[in-house]
């Protein structure tokens, strides 16, 4: 017997017995995002290197050590795409969508990072992203935290997230604190570990949101990033709080938020859950005002979020008990005996054309009746639709209710489509 092959480690299979929750998750998500009036993108998964480490920045972890890169046979650096902004802005270059417009997009798929892997958090996984460009206004930082916080509602979620909230300023802010902070940090460089010391030349900033329990207690008395906003960047976060407490959504602000990738100002937020365990992030994002004009665009404007599905899923199966997921056959069609088979799947092609709306399986593995109804009842179905060598011959069909047991009525074949109609409004 030949070695089996194992999925590789890190990129997981979704199965059957999963999918369901997936789906039902990913339609709650395009049902929001459409309710907001904003329009599918789609990009490769593969994307030419430099882009990422334009975008992200070559001193971040992402690109110094989770991409996943390779040379084409052009001898060309190609990554698999480690997160979907730096694409999405490309796109939009490219395909002439940002100059002098304004653009509300979204996208949805597989991104690749090579780091260890545990509970939701995978080599290969999936994110939901949106892309807002040409609006500088704290008015479309609101909407898109409002459009998350309506998500968490009809997840059922809403109750585990809380939502933290910053603003990390300008360029020239942020290069002043920096600089303040990296001179505050080397009054304690034997406190710091060594991932902090590392970024301490290379992304200070990043050392606020370090894991370490006693750089935390350090940080306490370090200077703080609000006291070096610029007056532009106050006055837009002043309005976003505004805007956030007319809504009713709570917030935290939490000024060691910085987010991970270099290109952010401004605005940063993520929503936050203690629901799996240790605190982890459900969704995060922000404004990225430089970055279109940094990969070659006209200056442009843009803020954005990305939502891991992996651990969105998670959360769901976790907290929210209340998901009726519908199975995966509603009409189950078994048949048995000279001329059923012709007659069966004439039946399920009629369905399928008439009643769209509705799934039909056809049995088409053989066997008794009594191996069929097996079937049938497994599928979760609530119908199942009998034709055997006397309802062909009449032109009928036995309609079975599987989840009542009720007693089974024969139906004219000319009336079969009325028949289901009544019994599934």
């Amino acid at each position: 017997m030949a070695k089996t092959i194992q999925a590789i480690r890190g990129m997981n299979d979704c199965l059957p017995t999963e999918t369901p929750l997936w789906q039902w998750v990913e339609n709650k998500v395009r049902s929001v995002l459409s309710a907001y009036g904003y329009a599918e993108i789609r990009m490769p998964i593969v994307e030419s290197t430099p882009l990422f480490a334009r975008a992200i920045g070559e001193v971040t972890d992402v690109v110094e050590k989770e991409m996943f890169t390779f040379d084409d046979r052009d001898e060309e650096s190609l990554t698999l795409r480690p997160e979907g902004t730096a694409g999405c802005v490309r796109a939009g270059i490219e395909h002439g969508l940002l100059y002098n417009q304004e653009q509300r997009l979204w996208y949805m798929g597989p991104m690749f990072r090579y780091e260890r892997p545990q509970k939701g958090r995978y080599r290969q996984f999936h994110q939901v992203g949106v892309e807002i460009f040409g609006i500088p206004n704290p008015e479309i930082d609101a909407e898109l935290i409002a459009l998350t916080a309506r998500l968490w509602k009809d997840l059922g979620i809403f109750d585990h997230v809380t939502l933290q909230l910053n603003s990390i300023g300008s360029l020239e802010a942020r290069k002043n604190y920096r600089q303040a902070l990296v001179d505050f940090l080397q009054n304690h460089i034997d406190i710091l570990d060594e991932d902090s010391k590392r970024r301490l030349t290379t992304n200070p900033l990043r050392i606020l949101d370090s894991k370490d329990q006693r750089v935390q207690e350090v940080l306490n008395d370090a200077p703080k990033l609000h006291d070096y906003l610029d007056d532009d960047s106050r006055e837009h976060f002043a309005q976003l709080c505004a805007l956030l407490d007319n809504l009713g959504i709570q917030y935290e602000i939490n000024q060691k938020l910085v987010r991970g990738l270099d290109y952010y100002n401004k605005t940063v937020f993520e929503w936050v859950t203690s629901a799996l365990g240790a605190q982890g992030t459900v969704c995060g994002g922000g404004r990225y005002d430089g970055l279109v004009e940094q990969l070659g665009g006209h200056a442009t404007s843009g803020v954005g979020f990305a939502m891991g599905l992996e651990r969105l899923v998670l959360l769901v199966q976790e907290v929210n008990t209340q998901i009726t997921l519908p199975s995966a056959v509603d009409i189950y069609i078994v048949y048995q005996g000279e001329g059923t088979t012709v007659a069966a799947f004439n039946l399920a092609e009629k369905l399928r054309s008439e009643l769209p709306h509705l799934r039909t399986l056809l049995h088409c593995s053989g066997g008794n009746f009594k191996k069929q109804f097996k079937r049938a009842d497994k599928s979760g179905a609530k119908l199942a639709l009998v034709i055997g060598e006397d309802e062909v011959k009449n032109q009928q069909v036995v309609v079975k209710n599987l989840l009542q047991h009720s007693e089974q009525a024969v139906v004219a074949l000319g009336d079969i489509i009325n028949h289901i109609q009544n019994t599934f409004k």
